[in-house]
């Protein structure tokens, strides 16, 4: 699907717009998620503390805040929801998706291993603040990644911000941009976390990759339904990866369980 002429811009304005975009999504995260902090302030201070039902209250408010933003945009802009890419995938459709999911475990694999030879420090998400060591919360997780996590975040990440950078870039260009704009996004939620600007990066580079696969996973098929199935598959066999690691105290276990106690750990929300 070709950008429409009426939104085509320079490079620097559409950059600093999709730059705009991505800040408003999190600006807008952090004001949807205040009812359930206020209902319940351990939340602010001593997440793992707090309720499993304000918790996951939290995490689901947070990502509508990325819809909120992405729909705010559309009616300000005069885009309207016929600008939304979501429609039920051709069997071609399936195959890409299937092909992220089994692109994202090679990339992860990969980056699990070069953590491990190298020994690399790598921060945790500020979102495991939220999920401890609570297996049901690890649980919920799963649901939240397919209802609300992969939606939003495809949908303001790749159908508003790549999808506004057509408008000046080719689209693996835009599909780079976007990538990185969302994993610069992603630096302060690892730096709250970490000891060590290496410890912040790691994870950032990581986010960055997958955010490739899932935003050439968008220009290929111009259907928003194919990355979020692709991300929200891929984040759900993390997390039920990472149950398994808690139930069977595997970080203890063998050390040929190692790979897989580190592929769960790097969930990249």
């Amino acid at each position: 699907m070709e950008t429409p002429s009426r939104y085509r811009d320079g490079p620097v304005r559409t950059t600093l717009v999709a730059i705009g975009l991505a800040a408003f999504g999190i600006l807008a995260s952090q004001f949807t998620t205040l009812p359930a902090i206020a209902l319940e302030p351990a939340l602010a201070t001593s997440p793992t503390d707090a309720s499993l039902v304000s918790r996951t209250a939290l995490l689901i408010l947070n990502f509508l805040g990325f819809v909120l933003a992405g729909a705010l945009y559309l009616a300000a802009t005069g885009r309207g929801w016929s600008y939304v890419d979501l429609r039920w995938p051709t069997k071609r459709g399936w195959l890409y998706v299937l092909a992220g999911v089994l692109g994202s475990f090679v990339f992860y694999i990969l980056v699990s291993l070069v953590v491990q030879v190298l020994s690399l420090p790598s921060a945790d998400n500020q979102v495991a603040t939220y999920i401890g060591n609570d297996q049901t919360m690890v649980l919920i997780m799963i649901g939240i990644v397919f209802f609300f996590n992969a939606p939003a975040e495809e949908f303001l990440f790749r159908n508003i911000v790549q999808k506004r950078l057509y408008a000046a870039f080719g689209r693996l260009t835009a599909v780079v941009v976007a990538s990185a704009i969302f994993a610069l996004i992603h630096i302060m939620s690892y730096a709250v976390l970490s000891d060590s600007l290496l410890a912040t990066l790691v994870p950032v580079v990581v986010v960055f990759g997958g955010s490739i696969i899932f935003g050439l996973l968008y220009a290929k098929t111009d259907n928003l339904v194919v990355p979020i199935g692709a991300h929200a598959a891929f984040n759900a066999i993390q997390f039920g990866l990472l149950y398994l690691a808690l139930e069977y105290d595997l970080e203890t276990a063998d050390p040929s369980t190692s790979l897989l106690v580190d592929l769960a750990a790097i969930v990249p929300l």
